[in-house]
């Protein structure tokens, strides 16, 4: 009898640790199983770019994609980054400039779709001209002091508008000027002869009294910004960034589909000057797609051109369109 329950025991405990090997314990970050949807920190500066993602905030669209998403609001490009670096916050609206500083030396961030561009027909940046500056055309920009923010895409713009215009490198004249606040004062003021500018601003601006000397539409290619996450947030909630950027494409189509009908939204979130509140409608946003490798590689090398980056940094590593919708 004694020998029974021995060997009975011993079966019981094989058979409990076979079983146990059998199974499997491991949990992805992003299994349906967990009780707490993936939050993912979103640091946004004031700009239209970001509007879609502040509409599916809005609309419960990212709830219903099973995800929630906190929206940290920031004054500036440097002040986003900082928190990107410091893992305070998982994404952000950006440009290829940004994401090419990030990975410098690794792969830090990852741009994962378009969160906006120029077209043909609608404008994301000009270079105005101050209202007694002679300036009418393109060919009047030719020398003359036309303010930027040196080291941005702001700078990487002009650059490349009037290049593509057929301006020698000599004829091209920036002017430092990095609060964008100031840029627009000296303009209004005539101490700036021109300056480079965003919308809406730039149509403030204009409706302040400046004139357009050269836009994005004739050369769309260039202008464009971006969503782009830490590497170690998509590589841990692959799940939750394709559920983000699902619900960002159907708050693009609510946008495309009555643009004029956000105005309260846009208020609200102050991303239009008071002065044109009645009359600006946001342009048409990009549908889900990823910058070029050909629109990486410019920018990469104007980057090195101007001595900003001193190495080669990976498309293929940095954008990726593994996560569209």
């Amino acid at each position: 009898m004694r020998t029974s329950i021995i060997i009975l025991a011993a079966l019981l405990f094989f058979a409990a640790s076979f079983l146990g090997g059998c199974q499997t314990t491991a949990v992805t970050p992003d299994d349906s199983s967990s009780t707490e949807p993936v939050n993912l920190r979103m640091a946004l500066i004031p700009v239209l770019d970001a509007l879609p993602i502040h509409l599916a905030q809005s609309q419960g669209l990212f709830e219903k994609q099973g995800i929630t998403v906190t929206i940290i609001p920031v004054k500036s490009a440097p002040e986003r980054d900082q928190l990107m670096s410091s893992n305070q916050a998982d994404g952000m609206v950006n440009e290829v400039l940004s994401t090419i500083f990030f990975n410098r030396e690794s792969v830090r961030v990852q741009t994962v779709r378009y969160a906006q561009t120029a077209t043909a027909e609608a404008a994301l940046f000009r270079i105005l001209s101050a209202k007694n500056s002679g300036i009418s055309s393109v060919d009047g920009l030719k020398g003359a002091g036309i303010g930027i923010g040196e080291g941005t895409v702001i700078e990487y713009l002009t650059d490349r508008l009037l290049e593509a215009e057929g301006f020698a490198e000599e004829e091209i004249n920036t002017v430092a000027v990095p609060d964008i606040t100031t840029r627009m004062s000296l303009l209004n003021s005539g101490e700036l002869q021109a300056a480079m500018l965003p919308e809406p601003l730039s149509s403030l601006v204009v409706a302040q009294g400046a004139s357009v000397a050269l836009d994005d539409t004739s050369h769309p290619e260039f202008s464009f910004s971006t969503i782009s996450f830490r590497k170690e947030v998509i590589d841990d909630h692959p799940e939750a960034i394709r559920a983000f950027l699902a619900a960002v494409e159907e708050a693009v189509v609510m946008i495309n589909h009555d643009p004029a009908a956000l105005k309260d939204l846009l208020v609200e979130l102050s991303l239009i000057p008071v002065p044109i509140q009645e009359t600006f409608v946001p342009n048409q946003f990009v549908t889900a797609g990823v910058p070029t490798e050909e629109q990486w590689d410019d920018v990469l090398e104007w980057a090195k051109e101007k001595g900003l980056v001193s190495t080669d940094v990976a498309y293929s590593e940095s954008v990726t369109n593994e996560y569209l919708p």
